[in-house]
């Protein structure tokens, strides 16, 4: 078959194509009144779940899954747009880490709102400025964001989402690798980046500034200056990647929240976090373990935060396997709410972190 056969072929393909995605279009609208008549959130991360493990096992190839995961996130983020006109909120400006999570989860179709703080992506959801907010929660290699465990002990928001973004950081500048004097970023990433850094600019001085994408604009603007940001960070402030991958460790991730006012059910593969703090006395915390243990409830992460309320006081972030709604978990909850001082249940959620 010739080449002008083959193109043939495939503008008969999108003929057939493009009719269906409009047909799809015209349900997701029906679907989205149905939400807003029930006082339904529009965004359903259950159900985006179920969508794209069945179109992956719809697929006899040669599309690999990924692909075909990355162009349904985009019809579903059309449809979501459609549905309803969502604004989600996000730590840091256009190109930031927290941008592109938020890319990834929602899509190019909806808006995104910028803010300068994790309290402050919070606030534009508790005031309705913001239908979902994205902050970050861990890096497997600096560990927990600590602001965003103290902000959920107070917020009446929810974890509704999680996912996982892979961390690359580049060397951004105007100038050659020798005349590089100073070089921009956060505290975060220059720790994330030491040995390269070490190793190829050890006379560079290092400024910590708010972001990356401030670090970004810094070297867009000055002579013999460098930032360590991301690759859209790069194409969004017109400055050219002059070393790519400088992070030291190669599986660099962060996991980010989506926040929001929605509980959101059961899926069958879900994950449940909680928050509470613990009477003083001596073995304390072992004894508000006993549950999950006794009950065989999977604990994947405990992390402990002093309380901002007073000195020497600590709560417990715990993430498990399951759902609020799961028999056992709700009853580990009802023996661990008669022994602690605080509990919170912060969100049940997709286990999937993709």
């Amino acid at each position: 078959m010739s080449l002008e056969e083959l193109r043939k072929k495939i503008n008969a393909i999108d003929d057939k194509l493009v009719p269906l995605l409009d047909e799809r279009a015209k349900v997701s609208l029906e679907i989205g009144k149905k939400k807003l008549q029930n006082n339904e959130s529009i965004y359903a991360p259950h159900r985006e779940r179920e969508v794209l493990d069945r179109v992956k096992a719809l697929s006899k190839g040669p599309m690999k899954p990924e692909g075909l995961e990355a162009i349904y996130r985009e019809i579903m983020s059309s449809s979501l747009s459609l549905e309803k006109p969502l604004q989600i909120s996000y730590l840091g400006t256009q190109g930031s880490f927290s941008h592109m999570a938020a890319n990834k989860k929602f899509g190019s179709q909806v808006t995104y709102v910028s803010c300068t703080s994790i309290t402050e992506v919070f606030q534009k959801v508790e005031h309705n400025e913001c239908d979902y907010g994205v902050v970050p929660i861990e890096n497997s290699v600096e560990g927990a964001v600590t602001h965003t465990f103290d902000v959920l002990v107070d917020s009446e928001l929810k974890i509704c989402a999680q996912m996982t973004l892979k961390v690359e950081h580049h060397l951004l500048s105007k100038e050659n690798l020798k005349d590089i004097k100073t070089v921009y970023s956060n505290p975060s990433v220059f720790g994330q980046c030491r040995n390269w850094l070490a190793n190829n600019l050890p006379e560079a001085g290092q400024i910590w500034v708010a972001s990356t994408t401030e670090a970004a604009q810094k070297a867009a603007k000055q002579r013999y200056a460098a930032a360590i940001a991301s690759s859209l960070a790069a194409k969004v402030y017109e400055v050219p990647i002059i070393h790519s991958n400088i992070q030291d460790a190669e599986n660099n991730m962060t996991r980010f929240y989506v926040i929001s006012k929605q509980d959101v059910p059961p899926t069958g593969k879900d994950k449940t976090s909680i928050i509470f703090s613990i009477k003083d006395k001596v073995g304390a915390l072992h004894d508000m373990l006993v549950p999950f243990s006794k009950l065989g409830i999977n604990l994947t992460k405990i992390e402990s935060r002093p309380s901002r309320k007073k000195a020497w006081d600590y709560y417990f972030f715990v993430d498990m396997v399951g759902h609020r709604d799961d028999k056992k978990i709700q009853q580990a909850l009802e023996e661990l709410e008669g022994m602690c001082k605080y509990l919170k249940v912060a969100g049940s959620y997709p286990a999937d972190e993709s």
